[in-house]
């Protein structure tokens, strides 16, 4: 759901230091869900259009800017029915809410990986969360983009957001289970100045 953490992560010390914009290439980026269903099983879902950017100084490991915006109707979960469902007033209620957003706060260290913490914003209701996630190197590639990896994981209640149709199965439990995790692998690639 949402999107970006994963880039607040640091890259390797090299070369001078400056501040550059890191652009996410969708074409090579995954965003995720997961939640229970019917308690025995998980559902998963993507979001398939998004957009999203990180300015940081490479060499410092630094990061300045980190946000993300995604198209809430491009919810895919590989069936069509659950889909609509997911865009009406019952989930993302895409008709009023068409954008989720994610802005960072603040990212650190933390052991091997990274955490950060950002403003989340579905359905028009901003909430706090942290991602965490680590960093898989950077490269050139073959037509001479900088490119860097990354890949984060959170969690949500989807409640938090409102989010509250759900159905009660026969043996107690529900339909739709509160807790989404989400996985993020992001590739970006560096804005040529």
């Amino acid at each position: 759901m949402a999107l970006i953490t994963v880039l607040f992560l640091g890259i390797p010390l090299s070369g001078h230091a400056e501040t550059a914009r890191w652009n996410v290439d969708p074409e090579h980026s995954t965003i995720e869900f997961r939640v229970s269903h019917m308690v025995i099983s998980k559902t998963t879902g993507r979001f398939m259009d998004y957009t999203g950017f990180i300015e940081m100084d490479a060499d410092a490991g630094t990061v300045k800017t980190i946000e993300a915006t995604i198209k809430a109707a491009s919810v895919n979960t590989n069936h069509e029915k659950r889909d609509a469902h997911l865009r009406n007033p019952d989930f993302f209620d895409v008709e009023k809410h068409p954008a989720i957003t994610y802005r960072m706060k603040s990212a650190k260290k933390a052991g091997d990986g990274y955490t950060a913490v950002g403003d989340l914003t579905v359905r028009g209701v901003t909430k706090e969360i942290t991602l965490t996630g680590n960093f898989n190197g950077a490269t050139k590639d073959p037509w001479g983009n900088q490119r860097a990896g990354f890949t984060g994981e959170g969690k949500v209640n989807r409640k938090d957001y409102g989010m509250v149709w759900n159905k009660t199965l026969d043996s107690g439990g529900l339909v739709v289970g509160d807790e989404v995790f989400i996985k993020l692998d992001i590739e970006c690639i560096k804005e040529k100045s």
